[in-house]
Order: structure tokens, then C-alpha cells, then sequence
């Protein structure tokens, strides 16, 4: 059983993977860390993150960078957004994505193109999303309770930059796979989005 869950920064979607993981019994594994350890090892070791062969050889980063507290900072998350647009760190990721969907009793993932590139074999695939004011607030509250200080202006104006991006790529672009279900999670707080999604899953799960 492997669940995909897929949707742009600050949707929800890691949230509601974890939620997932816990609910059914088997582990998760947020795919967006791992372009995250790319982009910091590779600003941390000097690189340019916007070198498609600096940004691969980071790809060899240490197993220990995942629990790095760095790694979920905005700005980090900035680097993991122009690493993702090279065709060679995808390549150089996807095997592993790929094993870790494919292992005995199932997986949940999320990332943004779980569902269409990792694993389009996926029995549950949720594309999540919300509004960019909605995903600002919530990444907004999210820095201040990290105590790193940012505008919700700027916020906002990264993910529109983000989104761009992500959707534009050549490669993986950001979209919803044709047969994922959509989950709009603007007007949802945690709870009632995680308790939609169990649901939605389950119901996914039947149809099988």
C-alpha cells in the first residue's frame, strides 16, 4: 500500500502525511527534506545551488544532515526549491524515493511529484492545497515560533516564487496526478484537514 501525497509549501501536506503514516502503520518519508539537505550541503560546502553540477554532487550528502534543525528554515527551503529544477538531482534522488515507496507493507509519501513520478502506482494519491494567503499565514506562524523573523508580505511573495517554479520546471513539473483527489485545506484547520484526509484515503482504499 503505498499513499502519495502531493501539494505546494505550506499546504499541509507533510502534516497530513504524517497523520497518514501513524493512522494505517507504516512509515513516511518527506521527500522535500532530501532536496533540502541538497540545497543546504550544497551552500554549506560552498556550491552554487543554481549549478545543476555543483547541486548533484551534494546529492552525496551525510544520512545525519536529515536531522539537521537548519534544514526546515526558510531559507532552506529556498535552496531545496532551485536544486529541484535540475533534471540530474532529480535523477539523483529518485531511486531512493522509489525504494523507499516500494518497501514490504507500504509507505506514505509526500513531496511534489510523488504521485505522477515516484510512485504512479500509488493506491491513494491526495493532491493537497490551499490558497497562497492561507499557506503564508500558516508558514508565517510556523517562523515566528521558531523565532526566525519574517514579513508575511515576503512570505508570501516566496511562495509565489516557489510555486512558479515548481510548476514551470522541466523536469517533475508540480500537478496533480489525473486520478489523485483533490483536498483544499484553506478553510481546515489541522485536525479537521488530517481527519478529511483519513477519510479520504480509507474511502480510496475501499475502491480498490
Amino acid at each position: 500500500m503505498i499513499i502519495a501525497v502531493d501539494g505546494p509549501t505550506a499546504s499541509g501536506k507533510g502534516t497530513i502525511a504524517k497523520a497518514l503514516a501513524a493512522h494505517f502503520g507504516v512509515p513516511h518519508l518527506d521527500t522535500g527534506l532530501l532536496y533540502r539537505a541538497v540545497g543546504y550541503h550544497c551552500a554549506r560546502t560552498g556550491g552554487d545551488v543554481n549549478d545543476p553540477a555543483a547541486a548533484t554532487a551534494a546529492c552525496a550528502f551525510p544520512e545525519s544532515l536529515l536531522a539537521e534543525p537548519e534544514l526546515r528554515s526558510e531559507a532552506t527551503g529556498g535552496l531545496a526549491s532551485r536544486v529541484s529544477v535540475h533534471p540530474q538531482v532529480r535523477a539523483a534522488l529518485l531511486e531512493r524515493q522509489r525504494a523507499f515507496a516500494r518497501q514490504p507493507g507500504g509507505a506514505v509519501l509526500d513531496g511534489r511529484d510523488i504521485g505522477t513520478v515516484i510512485a504512479p502506482e500509488a493506491k491513494v494519491k491526495l493532491f493537497v492545497t490551499a490558497s497562497v494567503a492561507a499557506r503564508a499565514m500558516r508558514r508565517w506562524n510556523e517562523m515566528r515560533e521558531r523565532g526566525e523573523d519574517h514579513t508575511l508580505a515576503g512570505i508570501e511573495a516566496d511562495l509565489h516564487r516557489r510555486d512558479e517554479r515548481d510548476r514551470t520546471r522541466a523536469e517533475a513539473p508540480l500537478v496533480a496526478a489525473p486520478d489523485a483527489i483533490l483536498l483544499d485545506t484553506s478553510a481546515l484547520g489541522r485536525d479537521a484537514a488530517i481527519a478529511r484526509a483519513i477519510a479520504l484515503a480509507e474511502q480510496a482504499l475501499r475502491a480498490h
